[in-house]
């Protein structure tokens, strides 16, 4: 016994010299106005690649044998607040104890995105054909370059890399939310949602992201937790004359409680009887909620739902002699009735989104993130149907004076027609409502001449994931992903308006025969009713499963990683209509063949610090990327045809980027090149000099199949603070 008392005093005194001598710095972040516990906040020593991120108790710890000795700077940074910096000597054996250290709130982000919803909104709010690449929202980084290609250049006129938004990726609680039928986001789905979206993260072109291989031009998360909001709430009003007149928001978040509940409710409006374009009234809602339940300190469980239904006028592009005659303002879409604008263009959007995550701490070194989310509702977009008549647009361009000056040698009665026309177009040049309503109502049939149609999307759109992340040692971190998803659009014609006649006939008439007239053969010169379809008809169906590993390795100057990924995807078409200018068996009624594509995907890079200021970066990518399903049949409208030849396309690209950082200063400058090979694009317009003659009236369809770009270039941002 005496003999074991000193060994008991001996390896004790070993145990409390081992654990004194352990160096690191430690601390806790908090809100500097609630006193609330920040997670999810960056902690990283500047003069080499040491990081952390605070736990759910705001507490980090950078400790371990290659920690920096002597004077450091130590910057801490998180969503939504001002990042600080500390000064800090680090002593060989000893402990950096901060706490707590208290950040305060970013509010040039909350005033930014009063500016940022009327971007989205106006820019991407848009027909297909003219959907631009970025959000403003959610582009937006503290990177330079891309602050100023989404604030300052704006996202219509710049394209980073030449990426358009097919080619990002957005993510919400580790979903992703682009559609399978073009591969873009529906910002509209986020309309009016600022103060819900501040907790986000931004992978910059290829560069390793936790929750998804990602996009090349980028891959933004955002996470909609409710135990993430700060506690509190917050009441804005802002004015626009861009896409509305004004909007309020009011939300409120619970923080943390007792109980393990939390939640957020936000709801805003936004409306405008016109924009800066004339008639184009504005009319959004939006509706927020989340709640989350904290089992116990490793397991919680979150239900998020969101609604933003968009009601809005929209314009049109117009040509050099228009907004001479007109001005840019002018638009073809409305004309007065009743002594109140009524506008031909509508968009409406009302998809609801619904959520579910859990997030579970397995060990000290793994995560598991199990996620699933349905979408449903429908997109739609109306127009004048003037069923084969003269277009009644004031703009149209046999209305203009340019139509009558078309052809050589002209004659005095060619510059009064010219005259008469011009004159006509800057005194009227809207549509005239109660023509169309005194037109159907003079027709023998009692059938209408003119209508409202309204070309509708209908979704419902299914995901489930499983995301896991490991941490194998200090050094190496592995992150994995499978996730299933699923989509069932109908397509169609709804009749929306009658504008006073009983009934619509249902038949193309520019058709050359009895057979090519019939929109749908089954039923034939069928007469449509307020709220049928017609025209067309028709379904698409698509899965796709998805399984995703990447490696990260993190050592004193030097951070790799490699990404792999693998993607199944089957599209089919199922005609509802038997066109009557494709009536074969198969052709236009029923299902298509099933169009599968293998999707494999690889990239790596790496980022060597040569000193706290200087780091150099690279990344390499290889990707197949499936067309999207509305791009892979020739005339979804009218057959089940599958294009030509139709393959992924495939994409490699490389960058090279040299970052500056101090205090003061953060520059980057990066060379990229990008090969783009095999891209489909379709097209569809109408002339009147089809084949080269004048008066030969045709609907062209244009497929290009094969297509190869390469987009190589230089960015440079400079900021000086």
């Amino acid at each position: 016994m005496r003999l074991l008392t000193p060994i008991i005093y001996f390896l004790v005194f070993i145990s409390v010299t081992s654990y004194s001598q352990v160096t690191a710095v430690k601390g806790r972040v908090v809100d500097g106005y609630s006193s609330e516990e920040i997670q999810g906040a960056e902690v990283r020593l500047t003069s080499v690649n040491l990081f952390s991120e605070t736990d759910v108790n705001g507490r980090f710890n950078i400790s371990g044998d290659n920690l920096p000795l002597g004077e450091q700077l130590l910057v801490i940074s998180a969503n939504g607040y001002l990042s600080k910096k500390f000064r800090i000597i680090i002593e060989q054996g000893q402990e950096v104890n901060m706490d707590p250290i208290l950040l305060e709130t970013d509010l040039t982000i909350s005033n930014a995105q009063i500016g940022l919803i009327s971007l989205s909104d106006y820019e991407l709010d848009q027909d297909e054909d003219t959907t631009p690449n970025f959000s403003g929202l959610l582009q937006a980084t503290n990177d330079i370059f891309l602050n100023a290609a989404a604030y300052d250049f704006s996202a219509t006129f710049f394209r980073p890399r030449g990426f358009d938004n097919s080619y990002s990726k957005l993510l919400i609680n580790g979903i992703e939310m682009n559609k399978i039928i073009d591969g873009r986001p529906q910002w509209s789905n986020l309309g009016g949602l600022n103060d819900v979206q501040r907790n986000r993260e931004f992978s910059m072109g290829s560069k390793p992201n936790d929750y998804s291989f990602g996009g090349i031009a980028g891959t933004t998360q955002m996470i909609m937790r409710a135990s993430k909001y700060r506690s509190g709430g917050r009441v804005s009003y802002a004015m626009a004359n861009r896409s509305y007149e004004g909007r309020v928001m009011g939300s409120y978040s619970s923080g943390h409680s007792r109980s393990g509940w939390s939640y957020t409710v936000l709801a805003s409006r936004r409306y405008g009887e016109r924009g800066y374009i004339e008639g184009t009234p504005y009319e959004a809602n939006s509706i927020f909620f989340a709640v989350e339940r904290k089992l116990n300190e490793s397991h919680h469980i979150n239900l998020a739902a969101f609604y933003t239904p968009v009601r809005r006028g929209r314009s049109t592009a117009i040509t050099e002699e228009v907004e001479n005659l007109k001005g840019r303002r002018y638009n073809p879409n409305w004309g007065y009735q009743d002594g109140q604008i009524r506008s031909s263009r509508i968009r409406r959007v009302e998809e609801p989104i619904l959520m579910l995550n859990y997030f579970g701490d397995i060990s000290d070194n793994q995560t598991i993130n199990i996620n699933a989310a349905y979408q449903y509702g429908e997109i739609g977009n109306t127009r004048l149907d003037y069923g084969g008549n003269r277009n009644p647009a004031g703009n149209y361009y046999q209305r203009l004076p340019s139509f009558f000056l078309r052809n050589e040698n002209h004659s005095t009665y060619d510059f009064q027609l010219a005259y008469d026309a011009r004159e006509q177009f800057i005194n009227n040049g809207q549509l005239d409502w109660e023509s169309f309503y005194t037109a159907n109502t003079d027709t023998s049939s009692g059938n209408s001449i003119y209508a409202i149609q309204e070309d509708i999307m209908k979704d419902n759109q299914l995901a489930i994931n499983i995301i896991s992340r490991t941490r194998i040692s200090d050094q190496v971190t592995l992150n994995g992903k499978l996730e299933y998803r699923s989509l069932r659009s109908e397509n169609f014609a709804r009749l929306r308006d009658l504008l006073g006649g009983d009934g619509y006939l249902d038949i193309d008439n520019f058709g050359d025969n009895q057979s090519q007239i019939q929109n749908d053969l089954q039923n034939p010169d069928r007469v449509v009713l307020e709220g049928e379809r017609y025209k067309y008809n028709y379904q698409l169906s698509a899965s796709q499963l998805t399984g995703f590993i990447q490696t990260q390795f993190n050592f004193r100057n030097l951070e790799l990683y490699a990404a792999g990924r693998i993607a199944d995807w089957q599209y089919q078409r199922n005609g509802q209509y038997q066109n009557g200018y494709f009536p074969e068996e198969n052709r236009s009624l029923g299902k298509s063949e099933a169009i599968k594509f293998m999707e494999l995907n690889a990239k790596a890079g790496a980022t060597y610090t040569i000193s706290g200021r200087h780091l150099v970066d690279i990344n390499l990518a290889y990707i197949s990327k499936p067309p999207g399903l509305r791009n892979s049949f020739a005339n979804g409208r009218q057959n089940n045809d599958i294009i030509d030849g139709i393959t992924t396309e495939k994409i490699q690209i490389a960058d090279l980027s040299y970052l500056y950082r101090t205090s003061l200063i953060k520059a980057r400058i990066t060379a990229f090149y990008a090969d783009l090979i095999d891209q489909t694009e379709i097209g569809y317009y109408f002339t009147q000099n089809a084949l080269g003659s004048e008066d030969n009236n045709a609907f062209v369809q244009e497929i290009v199949t094969g297509i190869n770009k390469r987009n190589i270039g230089v960015e440079f941002g400079l900021e000086w603070q």
